[in-house]
């Protein structure tokens, strides 16, 4: 029987002295093949996220520029890219976007490249682009110069995310390059609603929401539903189970959207993808603050198959041991908690992330099953 399973290729951060971590990123890009990508005299977009203001789990600019250097060596003209983000914050338009990378250490002399915001100033510069094998999604809303490259390289920060369990290469490419209007495409088939009894009035709900649609004129949470964008950021905030989502399969839907967009912006281009689990926070680097890691950091992988990529650096951090004081730790020592024995699931109980996999290999983006080469 043929062999189906795509090479994922991996290393972990220990490294000897007068070698830097980011000539070990190189070494693994190349052996899992990153040379192979027509690179001469092309374009080639590095999707990655900048971090909010106040978040210090993103990416350090270092990594970015490891890559940046492989394909400049190459012959390509690499370029940074992230899309505007749907809720307010320090990225929700492109100069506020660009001042926020910048001050978060991303500019051309630290990353020897540009920044471009793919979705423009407004977040409105998009290209409708045709789903493969769509089911939910028939085209895909997505940042123009994401879609202008000639070449796509995802470099992601794997951590723990509050709607999709984790924010691994699918959720970085499939929501990362949505312009807004991608965003809400992907996020519009739920909103939440307040469950008044448990709600302690703490108002952190409020603080995360990404439309200013939460208001406390009973003295508890009210959410109004016109305002309301269903990005579920307060569903992740609230610490008391106190807000729920009105459609019980919307984070499912969500995934399987996620999974179909990304499927749009690789869709017949050559394409590469690197993850770094590092730095495990239990929430995305959207947020403006980032948690105590939930996991121990594990390594870098790279592949050319990002569902292959996702399945590999998620079985490594199921595999781990939870870090103590950490969210995740803090939940298993409840008597009283359902251990889901899903270390994704322990930290936020609310998310799914096996069916984005599920769906992205249904619908031929890539595959589950892979082999791990150790570099």
């Amino acid at each position: 029987m043929a062999d189906t399973s795509s090479k994922v290729f991996f290393s972990d951060f220990r490294t000897v002295e007068g070698v830097a971590l980011t000539e070990k990123l190189k070494k693994l890009c190349r052996r899992a093949g990153i040379e192979q990508l027509p690179l001469d005299g092309r374009f080639v977009a590095i999707k990655m996220h900048f971090g909010e203001l106040g978040n210090l789990a993103f990416l350090r600019p270092n990594w970015a520029r490891a890559v940046a250097e492989m394909v400049r060596e190459k012959g390509g003209n690499p370029f940074l890219t992230d899309c505007n983000t749907l809720y307010p914050g320090s990225r929700k338009n492109a100069l506020e976007h660009l001042q926020c990378a910048e001050i978060n250490g991303f500019n051309s002399v630290s990353t020897t490249c540009q920044i471009l915001i793919g979705d423009g100033l407004r977040g409105t510069d998009d290209v409708a682009v045709p789903v493969p094998n769509g089911e939910y999604c028939q085209e895909a809303y997505i940042g123009r110069a994401v879609m202008d490259a000639d070449v796509f390289i995802s470099l992601t920060h794997f951590k723990g995310h509050e709607n999709t369990g984790f924010g691994g290469a699918l959720k970085n490419i499939g929501m990362g390059c949505g312009s807004r209007a991608g965003k809400m495409h992907q996020h519009n088939y739920g909103k939440p609603h307040v469950i008044e009894e448990n709600c302690r009035s703490c108002r952190r709900c409020a603080r995360e929401c990404g439309s200013d649609a939460i208001s406390y004129a009973t003295g508890k949470a009210v959410i109004q539903q016109d305002l309301c964008k269903g990005c579920g950021r307060c569903i992740g905030a609230c610490a008391f189970d106190a807000i729920a989502n009105n459609n019980d399969n919307a984070n499912e839907v969500l995934c399987c959207k996620i999974a179909e967009y990304t499927a749009a912006v690789c869709h017949d281009r050559p394409c590469f993808h690197i993850s770094l689990v590092q730095d495990i926070s239990p929430n995305c680097d959207c947020h403006s603050e980032n948690d105590a890691p939930i996991l121990p950091d594990i390594g870098m992988f790279a592949s050319f198959d990002p569902v292959a990529l996702d399945q590999a650096c998620a079985d490594a951090c199921l595999a781990s041991a939870p870090m103590p004081n950490s969210q995740l730790s803090d939940h298993l020592k409840r008597h009283d908690w359902h251990h889901h024995h899903d270390h994704f699931k322990d930290s936020n109980p609310n998310i799914r992330w096996k069916e984005m996999l599920e769906h992205a290999e249904k619908i031929g983006l890539g595959t589950r099953q892979y082999e791990l080469v150790r570099v």
